[in-house]
């Protein structure tokens, strides 16, 4: 419950509708895996546009549910800005494929999706 991801912001933003965190957290779970997708490949091409695009897109999503790699997320999105071409990002954008993959795992888990 809770351990990968938050429900504080999404409370609060709901009001306590059940309905609506619902509806929250279905659409997180379909989208954002595809959207972590498609930021790998941007990254494992080094298309720094799409890469600054996706994580940019991103962004509100990861704050919002709280999963604790935001501050990775910026650095792959300032990585694909910046054009910083020297930089390795690799192990950031692991950090914040595997926090999706653990949040998605654990939220389909807790509301049986």
């Amino acid at each position: 419950m809770e351990q990968n991801y938050k429900l504080d912001k999404i409370r609060q933003l709901a009001d306590n509708d059940t309905d609506f965190i619902e509806t929250l957290v279905t659409t997180f779970v379909e989208e954002v895996p595809e959207d972590a997708r498609q930021l790998k490949i941007a990254v494992d091409s080094r298309d720094f546009l799409a890469t600054y695009k996706a994580a940019h897109k991103m962004k509100p999503t990861i704050d919002l549910f709280e999963l604790g790699v935001l501050n990775e997320l910026v650095e792959v999105q300032d990585w694909g800005k910046l054009e910083q071409k020297e930089k390795d990002i690799t192990n950031q954008l692991a950090l914040v494929l595997d926090a999706i993959n653990r949040a998605v795992q654990e939220i389909k888990e807790d509301f049986n999706l």
